[in-house]
């Protein structure tokens, strides 16, 4: 039968060392030497990924809206922009609306050149803000009040739907994602006999939804009808957990 490297190690030091009463010495060092190979094997784990999302109501609309002129020369293009846009940004603020919700975003001045590509024929000047509703009550007519005070030079870029603070419900979505992920694991550690251990990593993705997207309106005959919807905050958790 083979001899194993332990066991001739142990046979080597009793005969090199009984004279001198060590043999149980040379035992203990075998002894030893097992335990450390046991116990740097690594452990069981098992790895699960939990989902948990949450809705929310929004409270909050943006809106992206430029004036747009177009002149003959740079500057009457620009003064025509700006005195259209301050004429909007007086009148929101006399609306309600906190100046420091109303933040200019661009300032653009192109020329446009005739057919012929070369010569410049007249210069269009941009001015975009971006506008802020915290009173949602008030939405429809501020965008009113945007298109009739630019008329013809009103550009409504974008608006869309948020919610302002989601900090419960980013807590909420992720105790979700997390309860998903153990739910899981120890479905696993069941069936594979075993018992949920320690929590050995955890890394998670997602957080709030994006802002939701309202079309634009096209005229104002009417008032501009407006739905806030509801916007989802979700999670994604991996969890590592010891098997025992």
């Amino acid at each position: 039968m083979p001899i194993s490297a332990c066991a001739k190690t142990v046979r080597n030091t009793l005969i090199a060392l009984a004279a001198a009463g060590f043999a149980a010495a040379g035992v203990s060092a075998c002894d030893a030497q097992q335990g450390l190979s046991a116990s740097g094997a690594d452990a069981r784990q098992v790895t699960v990924v939990g989902a948990g999302q949450v809705q929310g109501t929004p409270d909050t609309l943006t809106v992206n809206a430029s004036m747009e002129f177009l002149g003959p020369d740079a500057t009457a293009a620009m003064n025509q922009t700006n005195e259209r846009q301050q004429s909007v940004i007086d009148g929101l603020v006399d609306l309600g609306i906190d100046r420091k919700d109303i933040a200019t975003t661009a300032a653009d001045l192109q020329p446009q050149y005739g057919s012929d590509g070369t010569a410049i024929s007249a210069y269009r000047a941009t001015n975009t803000v971006n506008v802020t509703i915290r009173d949602l009550a008030k939405a429809s007519d501020t965008i009113g009040l945007i298109v009739s005070t630019g008329g013809n030079a009103t550009r409504i870029n974008s608006i869309a739907y948020s919610i302002e603070d989601d900090s419960e419900l980013v807590r909420d979505a992720r105790a979700r994602a997390f309860e998903d992920a153990k739910d899981r694991a120890a479905q696993y550690a069941e069936l594979s006999g075993l018992s949920l251990g320690k929590v050995i990593s955890i890394s998670e993705e997602g957080g709030a939804g994006p802002p939701i997207p309202v079309q634009a309106p096209r005229a104002m005959e009417a008032a501009v009808p407006l739905e806030p919807g509801q916007q989802t905050v979700g999670f994604s958790v991996t969890v590592v957990w010891e098997l025992t």
